[in-house]
Parts: structure tokens; C-alpha cells; sequence
């Protein structure tokens, strides 16, 4: 028996990602094919007829043999990475909306990125075609009937958008192309340009989903009807009259009620009993939580909502399994905790703690800041509490880059913004990976920059500079002369020596640009007064000049300053090292 395959819907934020599902649901029932479709939780199942309808003559009905489409419309990438199995996302396809006139944006890279680590087959939505300047809606047409309508300018203006997405993809190392255009779709992902306000393109975009699905996909969507369930818990709540209950996707096997059930928490996995199964009512009454129905057996691929006892400590992400007998509940047990311990991540003594929703969100985004150069030392699910606080605390001195927390759509418990406070310890919140990373990055420049301050304040800095020829304004008492600054930096009363290590004098005054300055740094070319050098007696042009040090003094700052400093003044420590050493 082959199930529908489940369908994922990613982008970024405003990009159409709900608007494209309720264009499927809203045509649908303008076709007076509302019946057709099935609400479940977390998903609307769209059977094959009203595909069918909506597709027209663009899919070979005699062909079909998948009963539909089952589509995640939780919006935002936290249902596609909070569904998972081992080894991957339940996800059998995504699908990556992307604005056609404003291209990649941050939640879309951060999406494409989810989408190649799971491996998970997808194609690119380029929705908004009817905001061509120029362009001329066709509702409810298919592209390529609109496409050809438009005049020459319009689809090369269309053309060049399109283009910059499968730029954007070839940086990704993802090979694309415009749907018609693709010459084999195991190896490049097709991009179907839509309108999710206009209807246009949606045919097309159904049929390649379908397409795929019928050439690669038949054997992957297997469903063992007689089977023991098996899901993912999307969402853990509180519902009226029932307590608490959880939102599964289920992907394989049947369920029933009455079932014994073994599913992950913070601690040992939970077995418990099937006390209810219920589904949304129609579709008309998607948007009403409150009123369900309730049934006694639901089978893979679908979304419910069960009510059973013990569900408060079960977590978002975690694996789900139906169990027929009382000698398969140990086992499964284990096969949950392993399944869980695969995304406890722990890398060692350094790096920052990361806190998350749940399991799917922890993983991904672990994930991403590995990827991003950021150590990641240990990765929870759930709040922050001042125990995390304390225990980042400790590391702050030894490591104070790594001394923060990174926290994904997770609350800090009372007090704790205090405790932050008090122990200096820096939190990134919020629902966006890469401003996470962006906000991180930023601050950690900064940190630098602040920690440098302090360990070099009343500090001796390196410094080379060259004596520029011609820049001679003075020979002497003092010697008035042009330097430019090679690296490090200059600063009124410091010492310079030759490259001898021999003293030639001390700086009075800078000017740079006719204006008196209090520190140059590297490129800058400034005129400089120094006591006690005379020109053409101990200091020529050409000649250069180092900020005079001890050689312990040198090697102190480079031995344990070293992580504060740029690579050219510890270059230039070394020099000044050995040059006080001849001396």
C-alpha cells in the first residue's frame, strides 16, 4: 500500500509559505472539492482527484498511484526539523518558497541548509510573479499559459529574477533549473515560478511535486497498514476539556485507541496508553482548535491529536511508536532513549551552551552553529535556569568568548535575567537562526575589541614604522620628520629603536593631516617630532623604526596576549623580540 507522501513548506518569513497552502485549500473548494480534502493536525491532506482538478490536463490520471499529497502546514522551519526520525526529518518533500523579487534571505539559507543535511528532496517555489513590473495576471492559468502572454520584456525580466535563484543554489552546490527546462530531476532542482495570490503556476507546481513522487519515491512510501504506529511528536499543549495532549504526524503502521505507546521526555522514556484519538472537523473549521472529533483507528500518513496520561514531561520532536506487546516495550524503550541520545549533543569542555524548544530545533541548530565556526559545548532542550547560568559562569574567565548561551525560542525562568546579568553572562534569544549567528558574531567583534582595551590599557603597544624618503622638516632638537606606519601602533612619549636595537630617540608630537593626533595605527602617514634623533647622524631615510621593548617585556604581551592581538603585531612582537636581543 503506498501512503501520500508528506510534504514540507519552508522560506522565509512573508514569502508565501501560508499562502500557498491556503491558495491550494481556497481553489479547492471554489471547485467545490472542500469535501475532498482532510484536515488533520499540523497538516491538510489534498487527495489525487482534486489535484487532478487543479492540474488539468498537465497530469496522466491512468498513471497515478499515490492516493494524494499530505502537507505540514504548521508555518516555518520548526515543524519540518521538530519531525524527525533517526536519520532524518519524516519530511518526505520540501518545498522552499522564495519570493522571486527578493530572492535568498537569511530564514531561506538557513532552510536550504536544514534541507541538504536531511537529505530531503525538495524544489523552489518562486512565488510573487505576478509582482513583475509589467506583468499580466492570468488567473488561475498555468505559468507557461501566462508566461507566453507577457510581453518580450516582462519574461526577461521574470528570466533574470529566476536566474539569480539558481545562482544562489550553485553557491549552495545545488544544481537548478526552471522546471521545463530540467533535464534530469534526481540530479537538479526544478524551480516552478507561482502566484500564490493570483493562482497562476499552481498546477505546475502540484504536478512536478506528484512527478517526483510517482519516478523516485514508490518504494520510500511503503505503508505497513497492519503494522504498530510509528510518528513524531510535533507539539506538546494544553486543550480545553482534555488535559493535556500531544499533536503527532504519524508516517508508517496504524494507530489505535487503547494502544500502548512508548514515547520520549527529558528523562526516561514515557509508555503509556491511548486514551483518545481525535481529528480537526471539516476544513472550514481549521481555524477552530476547540472542536474535534474523535475516532478509533487513524492510519499513516496523518496528524492527531491524542490524549493519554503522563503527557506533561513529553517533549517536541520526539519519537513516537505503538507497541502490541508487553515484550517489545523494553526494547522500544531503548530504541527511544538511543534515538534521543543521538541529539544530546556534548563536544567538549569549550563552547557555548545551547538551549531549544525541542529535539528537532536543538538539532538543526547545533547544526548550523557548527557550521558557522561557533563551538557548541552542550545542547538541552527546555528553559533557562540559573543552574545553566552557574555552570556557564565558571567557564567565563578561562573562556569568556564562550561564555554564552544561545536560546531558541525558549523562555528564561524568573530571576535568571539577573543571574545573567550579575555573572556577565551574555544570551542570544530568538526564532532565527541566522540573526543568532549575525548577533553573535557582531558581539563577539566587539568582546574582542573590549577585552583588548582593557589588557592593553597603561601597555607599551608594538609598533614598526618606515622614515619616508623626502620627509625631512627638520634635522634636529627635534627632528621633525614623515613616517608611515608599517604596523602596530605609535603613540606621543614612546621610545623608538633602529633595527640595531640601538635608542634614537623618544616621540613629542604626531599630526596627520595638518591635525594633532594621539595614536597611529597601520597605513596611517604622519609627521612626527622626536627628541633626540637628528637627522643624517643617527637616523636616514629609508631606515626603520620599532617601538622600543625588553625582550621579556615582548614576549610576555605575545605568550599571553596572543588571542587579543592581530596576527601582524604578534609579527611584529617577534621582530622587536630579537632585534632587543641584539642590543
Amino acid at each position: 500500500m503506498i501512503r501520500q507522501p508528506i510534504v514540507s513548506v519552508l522560506g522565509h518569513i512573508d514569502h508565501g509559505k501560508t499562502s500557498l497552502l491556503d491558495k491550494i485549500r481556497g481553489s479547492a473548494i471554489r471547485e467545490k472539492e472542500a469535501g475532498g480534502i482532510t484536515q488533520h493536525i499540523g497538516a491538510t491532506e489534498v487527495p489525487m482527484e482534486v489535484i487532478q482538478k487543479l492540474c488539468g490536463n498537465l497530469l496522466n490520471s491512468d498513471s497515478l498511484k499515490t492516493p494524494g499529497l499530505l502537507f505540514i502546514d504548521t508555518p516555518g522551519h520548526a515543524a519540518f526539523t521538530n519531525l524527525r526520525k533517526r536519520g532524518g526529518s519524516i519530511s518526505d518533500l520540501g518545498i522552499l518558497v522564495v519570493d522571486v523579487n527578493e530572492g535568498f534571505k537569511p530564514q531561506t539559507h538557513e532552510a536550504l541548509s536544514i534541507l541538504k543535511s536531511y537529505k530531503t528532496p525538495f524544489l523552489v517555489a518562486a512565488n510573487k510573479i505576478d509582482r513583475t513590473p509589467g506583468w499580466k495576471s492570468q488567473p488561475d492559468k498555468t505559468f507557461m499559459e501566462s508566461f507566453k502572454s507577457q510581453s518580450e520584456d516582462v519574461q526577461q525580466t521574470l528570466d533574470m529574477k529566476l536566474y539569480a535563484l539558481v545562482e544562489n543554489l550553485y553557491k549552495a552546490e545545488i544544481s537548478a533549473e526552471r522546471y521545463d527546462r530540467v533535464d534530469d530531476f534526481s540530479k537538479q532542482v526544478a524551480i516552478v515560478p507561482f502566484s500564490a495570490k493570483t493562482g497562476e503556476g499552481i498546477g505546475e507546481l502540484l504536478m512536478v511535486l506528484v512527478g517526483l513522487v510517482q519516478k523516485y519515491m514508490e518504494k520510500q512510501l511503503e505503508v505497513h497498514k497492519e503494522l504498530p504506529a510509528k510518528g513524531s511528536v510535533l507539539e506538546i499543549k494544553q486543550s480545553e476539556g482534555l488535559g493535556t495532549t500531544m499533536d503527532v504526524i504519524l508516517y508508517d503502521g496504524t494507530l489505535k485507541k487503547g494502544d500502548k505507546i512508548v514515547v520520549g521526555t527529558l528523562d526516561e522514556p514515557l509508555v503509556t496508553n491511548i486514551k483518545a484519538i481525535f481529528l480537526p472537523n471539516p476544513l472550514e473549521e481549521i481555524r477552530l482548535e476547540k472542536k474535534f472529533k474523535s475516532v478509533d483507528q487513524v492510519t499513516a500518513a496523518t496528524g492527531v491529536k491524542i490524549s493519554a496520561p503522563g503527557l506533561e514531561n513529553v517533549i517536541a520532536g520526539s519519537p513516537i511508536y505503538a507497541v502490541h506487546g508487553e515484550e517489545e516495550i523494553e526494547d522500544m524503550k531503548n530504541f527511544v532513549k538511543s534515538e534521543l541520545e543521538e541529539i544530546q549533543i556534548e563536544t567538549g569542555d569549550t563552547g557555548a551552551l545551547v538551549k531549544a524548544d525541542t529535539l528537532g530545533s536543538l538539532e538543526a541548530l547545533v547544526r548550523l552553529l557548527t557550521e558557522g565556526g561557533i563551538a557548541v559545548r552542550k545542547a538541552e532542550v527546555g528553559s533557562i535556569s540559573k543552574k545553566d547560568i552557574t555552570e556557564v559562569g565558571a567557564l567565563k574567565e578561562e573562556s569568556p568568548a564562550n561564555a554564552v548561551i544561545f536560546a531558541f525560542n525558549v523562555k528564561t525562568l524568573p530571576g535568571v535575567d539577573k543571574d545573567a546579568y550579575d555573572f556577565g553572562i551574555k544570551i542570544f534569544g530568538g526564532s532565527v537562526v541566522y540573526s543568532l549567528i549575525d548577533d553573535y558574531t557582531e558581539w563577539e567583534k566587539e568582546e574582542v575589541e573590549r577585552r583588548k582595551s582593557r589588557a592593553l590599557k597603561n601597555r607599551i603597544l608594538p609598533g614598526k614604522a618606515k622614515f619616508m624618503k623626502g620627509m625631512v622638516f627638520r634635522q634636529n632638537k627635534p627632528a621633525v620628520v614623515g613616517l608611515e606606519v608599517l604596523g602596530g601602533t605609535l603613540k606621543p612619549k614612546i621610545e623608538l629603536m633602529n633595527k640595531d636595537g640601538i635608542l634614537i630617540g623618544t616621540i613629542k608630537e604626531m599630526q596627520k593631516d595638518g591635525e594633532r593626533i594621539h595614536e597611529a595605527t597601520m597605513g596611517d602617514q604622519i609627521s612626527v617630532s622626536i627628541y633626540g634623533a637628528s637627522v643624517g647622524k643617527n637616523i636616514f631615510e629609508g631606515d626603520e623604526f620599532y617601538v622600543k621593548m625588553a625582550p621579556s617585556e615582548a614576549r610576555e604581551m605575545r605568550e599571553k596576549l596572543a588571542d587579543i592581538l592581530t596576527g601582524f603585531d604578534i609579527a611584529i612582537l617577534e621582530e622587536t623580540e630579537k632585534i632587543a636581543r641584539k642590543k
